[in-house]
């Protein structure tokens, strides 16, 4: 059975030799990290799963990022990701765990208007679609860097709010 905290309560490096072990060498280079360039954390957004033995087992970030349209325009948005479970730990429910905890405190982070703000990730749909993520909206959405098309996922209530074409890439950055 999982315990979570907030990632705040745990050793950075920890964090860290977390990530390493589940995403190796060159992590920092991949897009998702360019679009988050600059950005700290939402703290209130982040865990870490521990095993029964009170070991770090796992962790889930999310940032401020936005989508600028064509016309220079930000509209924000918020990144889960990463979602790390230690190599040998996948399967037992600790990724499924830090994303409701994550995806329940980001349904309370409101926008204008006073509804929750889009979240997006890039990551397979098969998995994160149960979670109501989907590709359908992202065709037009550019990052940063290099990334597969079908991996681009937004979770919105209603997804017509959200521009068809844009760049991804830190919230005021």
């Amino acid at each position: 059975m999982a315990t979570l905290i907030p990632l705040a309560a745990v050793d950075h490096a920890l964090i860290e030799g977390l990530l390493d072990a589940s995403f190796g060498d060159g992590r920092q280079a991949r897009t998702a990290y360019r679009i988050r360039t600059g950005m700290a954390p939402l703290e209130a957004l982040c865990f870490a799963a521990l095993d029964e033995e009170e070991y770090l087992v796992g962790s889930i970030q999310a940032w401020p990022v936005a989508l600028t349209d064509p016309e220079g325009r930000a509209h924000p948005l918020v990144m889960v990701g990463p979602v790390a479970v230690m190599p040998g730990r996948q399967g037992e429910g600790f990724g499924q765990a830090m994303l409701a905890a994550c995806l329940g405190a980001a349904d309370g982070v409101s926008g204008e208007g006073g509804a929750p703000l889009p979240q997006m990730l890039i990551g397979d749909e098969s998995y994160y679609g149960r979670w109501g993520f989907s590709a359908q909206h992202t065709g037009g959405w550019r990052c940063p860097g290099p990334f597969e098309p079908e991996r681009l996922l937004v979770r919105c209530a209603n997804p017509a709010i959200l521009p068809e074409q844009g760049m991804l890439g830190p919230w005021g950055g």
